[in-house]
């Protein structure tokens, strides 16, 4: 490297975003992602040791997948090399694996290949590198956001260990963003700016594990905003929302908003209102609650309001909690929504609900009846020495499948507990409850 190139490198790290400058250097360094760098985890080991085989990243944007590849490359002994498979293809790789070769042969040096985005490589070009991973020419490392089970090889995945990176945790955004206030190397010290505790909070929660996404906007905020007469760069919440382009919603997950609002979420379902659930659901996505607890509410509206008048109300809400959990955010929003309008526009009953309360406080509040012996387990040797079973009446004997035998203990009456609605489906139940009841 000449002193123009040297001068270029210093000028292009000092005039790299933030959150390139921040990337760490060392493992103790790196924040989060400690279920698989914890220091008694496999892939902490091998780095530490320089004992690397074929690896791959896969994670949403901003976790650390090529901070890791970095980490590596600041303390491998190997030759590490990087391209990037959305500008780089066939040739780029014959010629690093020309390299890896002749680095190989002469020096007995391994060399680590980096793929940031190996997903968008095609099945002919991964396939290239096969040979190479397999006789220990290269050790790959591939990055990616796309599940590596459905977009990469699966001979080249056989020959690779994946690791899974999680979105990092609100706490570890919020060590990330007071790293970068504080650090006069690498980071913004030097401007003497500070961050408001509701800021930090509101940065920390909306970026959604995206570190990448938090430091842009801090940066941003105190590029932008003037110093005070107190001399420092205050970032606000005002700020913070401006830099990151997402309005504040006064919404607190573990105070009264919270609660206000899946509040009138349910209320709204409840109370046949597909345009009111809507909206209060967007408001709950939109300030960042987690879509999986929404879910819940669903399936629970779903039985306690809508229950037999619409069976369907619950495996509706079952599926959408179920895509919910394995598609996750911003797709879900829509299968929220699906689940959402069903339980609003569904026929309405709280029987079902209803019914097993009244059941319960019938066990809590008096005394266990005895269940008549021939509803007991006649199952086992000598159950009919105890009249267990004896007299009971197999219902598919009898016409309409039903037969007329008493079922419930002495001293309580049908109706008791279960009350059929008239709405929807649960008139189909009364009709069919008072048909058989009659026949005799």
């Amino acid at each position: 490297m000449d002193l123009f190139d040297y001068m270029r490198q210093q000028n292009k790290e000092k005039e790299s975003p933030l959150a390139a400058r921040l990337r760490p250097t060392t493992l103790d360094e790196v924040v989060g992602q400690q279920h698989i760098i914890g220091k008694d985890k496999l892939l902490y080991r091998a780095i530490k040791a320089d004992k690397l085989s074929s690896i791959i990243f896969y994670g949403p944007p901003g976790t650390g997948k090529t901070t890791l590849a970095q980490v590596i490359a600041n303390t491998t002994s190997s030759e590490f090399t990087t391209i990037n498979a959305t500008t780089s293809g066939k040739k780029d790789m014959e010629q690093v694996v020309e390299a890896a070769k002749q680095t190989l042969g002469a020096y007995g040096k391994k060399t680590i290949l980096f793929i940031d985005e190996i997903h968008r490589f095609n099945k002919g070009q991964q396939d290239y590198l096969l040979p190479f991973v397999e006789d220990g020419t290269i050790i790959l490392i591939g990055a990616t956001t796309e599940n590596p089970y459905f977009e990469v090889n699966g001979a080249l995945l056989s020959r690779s260990i994946i690791f899974e990176l999680k979105p990092l945790a609100a706490e570890d955004i919020k060590v990330l963003i007071n790293r970068a206030l504080t650090d006069d190397k690498k980071g913004l010290g030097s401007y003497g700016a500070v961050i408001d505790d509701d800021a930090l909070e509101f940065l920390a929660d909306i970026a959604n594990g995206d570190a990448r996404s938090a430091l842009t906007a801090i940066e941003l905020g105190v590029l932008t905003t003037d110093r005070s007469e107190d001399g420092q760069i205050h970032i606000t919440l005002d700020v913070a929302s401006e830099c990151i382009q997402r309005r504040v919603i006064k919404y607190d997950k573990d105070g009264d908003n919270h609660y206000d609002t899946i509040s009138a979420f349910i209320k709204s379902m409840r109370g046949s209102d597909p345009d009111a659930a809507v909206y209060y659901l967007a408001r709950m996505l939109y300030a960042g609650e987690d879509p999986k607890f929404i879910a819940r509410r669903i399936c629970i509206c779903a039985s306690e309001d809508v229950g037999n008048a619409d069976p369907q109300a619950l495996v509706v809400a079952t599926a959408a909690f179920l895509a919910t959990e394995r598609i996750g955010m911003p797709e879900c929003r829509i299968i929220l929504s699906h689940a959402a309008t069903y339980v609003a526009t569904a026929p309405k009953s709280n029987s079902a609900y209803g019914a097993i309360d009244l059941a319960m406080a019938e066990v809590q509040n008096n005394r266990t009846r005895p269940i008549p012996t021939y509803l007991q387990d006649a199952h086992y040797k000598s159950a009919g020495k105890l009249g267990h079973g004896i007299g009971y009446e197999y219902a598919h004997d009898f016409p309409n499948h039903f037969s007329h035998q008493r079922y419930l203990p002495d001293g309580l009456e049908i109706g008791d507990f279960y009350k059929p609605g008239t709405m929807g489906y649960e008139n189909v139940i009364n009709e069919y409850l008072d048909k058989i009841r009659k026949d005799k």
